[in-house]
């Protein structure tokens, strides 16, 4: 379809399977294209959409792109496209699939205990992307003939997320016998730790990092009674690994990098995502009254948070502008776009402030890159029947961001407002598409066509459905 079929139509396409490994570093060998890899990683994130494992929090999400890009700017592959994502579940672990797509478990972002120890992990996997290991061992499956990219797809997902769910989830024989031999030999895990290493270098991090934070995993084993972290199984964790990192890092000074608000704030809303709201309360107002641990800014910040899912506006109103004015004594924190957001939100919830419009208008210019800003903006002007603001303000922000489908919700409701029975049906199919529920999005086409239109809005409609019938036969056949 017009949004989606540049990236997801030839996922569905098969891919002749080459019969030798080629040396590491020598992209040229590889069997898969950059663009069939991109589209297998497209494919891989319908199957994380539609089984509800994206954990769709935008301030999260862009928090991991920001870092992400940070380290991929000093990358052997600058140019290429990345996307970093959290996964709603908090066992410890984190993955790579190809074209550049890397997701991270709420329970690492929490296990992290700096900043350096998250990039570490991202550094890791990105460079598992950069040198194409993924792409190679696919190269490696000899004797399978022509594999769907979308069988491929369900395979890899399977090996890098969970290898001991990924039984239950490949359906395919085809899928499963490849699984089974897309775990990162100990040669890739290597490579990708002295690479990775050399990112945080020449991005300012810990190096220091990456070994203590793989040794305290391997500890952790010992507490477990075997029963070892994810991010260790589908990342074997040696000694000799462990051994090798530190003594690359022995030649490099130990530096104590200070975490970025930001990390400590993506982090209070996973640690309050786990409790009610009444134990958030709680657990904030401890952490505050005794001043022994964590950053009272994030702390505050999650008891106004907490304060607004109880319903207590008043007193949340009272410990935002302590929080604002915390925020405003300390550099690192001013302008800060999740404290904004976390603002309009309460500003809102009193229903009595009248320049909230006015607050949302000035915050939207200041961080026009803050989609949970754009969401609540948006939903405001709505709201306020300003539907014409509202579908200008979503076309440029689905321009860039084509996949978020809270954006194509808004969008729909905004044209049903209007009346335009089409452009809603249209909006609202997108949204189900890229969550990978495809026949809701071809019923939503249905009732597009349906409501009639021009001759070039019924044949793109047209289009897209061709489009939609292939993707479900392809999926059919994995």
């Amino acid at each position: 379809m017009k949004k989606l079929s540049l990236l997801l139509f030839l996922c569905f396409t098969p891919c002749a399977v080459g019969d030798g490994l080629p040396d590491l570093g020598d992209v040229s060998q590889a069997v898969l294209t950059p663009l069939q890899e991109r589209q297998i990683g497209q494919q891989s994130m319908l199957e994380i959409r539609a089984s509800k494992q994206y954990l769709a929090d935008a301030e999260i999400n862009d928090y991991l792109n920001q870092l992400g890009y940070r380290l991929v700017e000093n990358s052997a592959e600058p140019g290429l496209d990345f996307e970093f994502f959290a996964v709603n579940d908090y066992s410890i672990n984190a993955f790579a699939m190809p074209g550049g797509f890397i997701g991270v478990n709420a329970g690492l972002l929490l296990t992290t205990q700096s900043e350096s120890e998250l990039a570490s992990v991202l550094s890791h996997e990105i460079s598992h992307i950069t040198q194409h290991h993924l792409a190679r061992m696919i190269e490696g499956q000899q004797g399978d003939g022509l594999i769907s990219l979308a069988t491929i797809a369900v395979a890899i997902l399977a090996a890098r997320t969970n290898p001991q769910a990924s039984e239950a989830a490949i359906v395919s024989t085809q899928a499963r016998s490849i699984q089974k031999q897309l775990n990162f030999t100990r040669a890739y895990e290597e490579e990708a730790d002295r690479i990775g290493l050399q990112l945080l270098q020449k991005s300012g991090f810990n190096t220091h990092a990456m070994p203590e934070f793989l040794e305290r995993l391997q500890n952790s084993t010992r507490l477990l009674e075997g029963n070892a972290p994810n991010y260790m199984r589908t990342h074997p964790i040696t000694s000799d690994r462990i051994a090798e990192i530190e003594n690359r890092v022995q030649k490099q000074p130990y530096r104590l990098i200070p975490d970025s608000l930001n990390f400590q704030l993506v982090r209070t809303k996973l640690i309050s995502a786990q409790k009610t709201a009444s134990e958030a309360i709680t657990y904030f107002n401890d952490a505050l009254g005794t001043q022994k641990y964590g950053n009272p800014i994030a702390q505050r910040y999650g008891l106004v948070s907490a304060l607004l899912r109880d319903n207590q506006i008043e007193r949340a109103t009272q410990e935002l502008a302590t929080l604002r004015k915390q925020a405003q004594s300390d550099q690192t924190a001013r302008n800060n776009p999740m404290i904004e957001t976390l603002a309009g939100q309460v500003k809102r919830a009193a229903k009595n402030d009248p320049d909230t419009l006015a607050f949302y208008r000035a915050a939207v210019q200041n961080f026009p890159q803050h989609r949970a800003l754009v969401y609540d903006y948006a939903d405001l002007l709505l709201q306020d029947n300003q539907t014409g603001t509202a579908i200008k303000l979503l076309a440029e922000q689905i321009t860039r961001h084509p996949s978020d489908t809270t954006l194509y919700d808004l969008q729909a409701r905004a044209y049903a407002m209007q009346g335009k029975v089409l452009e809603q049906h249209q909006a609202q199919a997108y949204s189900y598409a890229w969550q990978g529920n495809l026949y809701a999005a071809m019923e939503q086409l249905e009732l597009a066509k349906q409501a009639g239109g021009s001759f070039y809005q019924l044949s793109a409609i047209e289009s897209d459905l061709r489009e939609l019938r292939e993707m479900l036969d392809a999926r059919g056949k994995k």
